[in-house]
């Protein structure tokens, strides 16, 4: 279902996101991922810990893809949802100042997100993330690179 015409989703090789607004302002986000090569057994990665690699509230829906670790010790998902709220920032300043401040050790990710006004953004660390966005009045778009 696409109310107000907002999902937006991104694929990484191993990594499928979606995050929707519907038109009366309520955010879901799914995350979900085929996981890591050659992982350490029992390892978990952020995709199934909400507030990491995943996290929907009233102010916005996130979801995340990239090396898991330095996600979750980010909690990059909630911390986009945390600025908006505290420091007043709309959702692509969010997702910017996630990116560059809370992956300073390194680590590689990116992320899409959608207010709960409707604007769609995405940020990235790595050289490329697939993604795309559809409208329910017809307008889409896909992207690789910058």
């Amino acid at each position: 279902m696409m109310m107000n015409g907002l999902p937006i989703s991104v694929y990484a090789p191993e990594t499928v996101g979606c995050v929707v607004v519907d038109k009366e302002g309520r955010c879901a986000a799914a995350t979900s991922t085929g996981g890591l090569m050659n992982k350490m057994s029992g390892r978990i990665g952020d995709s199934p810990i909400i507030g990491c690699g995943t996290y929907a509230c009233k102010e916005c829906a996130v979801s995340c893809t990239g090396e898991g670790e330095a996600i979750l010790r980010g909690t990059l998902a909630r911390d986009v949802a945390a600025v908006m709220e505290y420091k007043g920032l709309g959702v692509q300043e969010a997702v910017d100042f996630v990116i560059k401040e809370r992956l300073d050790d390194g680590g590689k990710a990116g992320m899409i997100a959608v207010s709960s006004k409707g604007e769609v953004a995405y940020g990235f660390n790595a050289n490329a993330m697939f993604r795309a966005c559809a409208h329910e009045d017809g307008f889409m778009e896909v992207g690789i690179w910058e």
